[in-house]
């Protein structure tokens, strides 16, 4: 489960053996979210405030393409 950043208390990651689309999970203090990479959607939200998920969505809208470029890295191994 490779931990690609850790920022202002969120953990963005994804599995090892992960399925399309592409997303990014995020863990923090108020819960986990699943946020699709390519149309930044939200898939699932586990809990997470809705003021932490604003902060959420900005990181992984300034980290996309870093997010996108890891996932086709690690996957296509």
């Amino acid at each position: 489960m490779p931990t690609l950043l850790q920022e202002r208390g969120f953990r963005f990651f994804f599995y090892s053996n992960e399925h399309l689309p592409k997303h990014i999970h995020v863990i923090g203090k108020s819960g986990e979210v699943k946020i699709e990479l390519n149309s930044l959607t939200l898939i699932h939200n586990f809990n997470m405030k809705k003021k932490d998920l604003k902060v959420v969505l900005e990181i992984v809208t300034q980290n996309r393409f870093f997010f996108l470029r890891k996932w086709d890295e690690y996957q296509n191994k």
